[in-house]
């Protein structure tokens, strides 16, 4: 199963579009920034399975029902969603982290400093930051999930999916 990170995407859709069609990804999560633009891609893509957050630029334009943070099971694995403006991933990731340990978490995702990182800690929990998938050069996650465990964790860029098979 690919799940396919989004966040950042700031009313940039073309990058995400193209991800979807190259990747063919099982399920989406976009992190905010801006939430309509997921909303966006999960009506053009219904078959999709998409999940997503609410992200600190989403605030004016913020709903009941825009989650900020999502603790969810994806192909039996436990996932921590979260932009982490909340969380103040700016300075430092030990709230995030401390969240994510709480929740019982394999993997958490999240987005707002624009910087992709793909890492493991020493207690096993996955950190995915996909950067930020809005405009040329931008990246997203992939995480390929198989018999309820994390398969492969990775950032792509642009020219990662213009060479991708």
């Amino acid at each position: 199963m690919k799940i396919l990170i989004l966040s950042d995407s700031h009313s940039s859709l073309s990058f995400m579009r193209q991800a979807i069609a190259v990747l063919r990804p099982d399920g989406v999560v976009h992190l905010g920034d801006y939430y309509q633009d997921g909303m966006q891609m999960a009506k053009e893509h219904p078959a999709l399975r998409f999940y997503q957050v609410a992200g600190n630029c989403d605030a004016f334009d913020f709903t009941p029902g825009q989650e900020q943070i999502l603790s969810y099971p994806i192909g039996g694995v436990q996932f921590y969603m979260t932009h982490g403006h909340r969380h103040g991933v700016k300075t430092g990731l030990e709230k995030l982290l401390t969240a994510a340990r709480a929740s019982a978490a394999t993997i958490v995702l999240y987005g707002h400093t624009h910087r992709a990182d793909c890492h493991q800690e020493e207690d096993g929990l996955w950190v995915l930051n996909p950067g930020s998938c809005s405009g040329y050069g931008g990246s997203v996650g992939l995480v390929e999930l198989e018999n309820h465990k994390i398969m492969a964790c990775r950032i792509l860029q642009q020219a990662d999916l213009e060479d991708y098979r």
